[in-house]
């Protein structure tokens, strides 16, 4: 089983750039595909971005893309959102969520990842 904790979230102003991370224990991580989510309030959780197991394939939302780049230091065991020109739409809680990835596949899906980190918060003000 693995765990994950974010860190790296703050305040920002628009136009801006954070770079969250995401450590990971207790498992192998090159054996887990990794996602981003984010919480705004009072919003369901949704899908930012997805990397597979050994970082060949990478897919993001559309509202994100040119703008955030997800990558993973699988020897370092950590999992990388740079975030550029931030808006104030980007403003929630942000997790980093695991899922076996030994198939290879990505999922959009929060019901498709198993394991969660407790969320960094990031704040972008106008």
């Amino acid at each position: 089983q693995v765990q994950l904790v974010e860190s790296g979230g703050g305040l920002v102003q628009a136009g801006g750039s954070l770079r969250l991370s995401c450590a990971a224990s207790g498992g192998t991580f090159s054996n887990y595909a990794m996602g981003w989510f984010r919480q705004a309030p009072g919003k369901e959780r949704e899908f930012v971005a997805a990397i597979s197991s050994f970082g060949h394939r990478t897919y993001s939302v559309a509202s994100v893309k040119g703008r955030f780049t997800i990558s993973r230091a699988n020897a370092q065991n950590t999992l990388y959102l740079q975030m550029n020109s931030l808006k104030p739409d980007d403003t929630a809680v942000y997790y980093c969520a695991a899922v076996d990835g030994r198939s290879g596949g990505l999922t959009t899906r929060v019901s498709g990842y198993d394991y969660w980190g407790q969320g960094t918060q990031v704040t972008v003000s106008s």
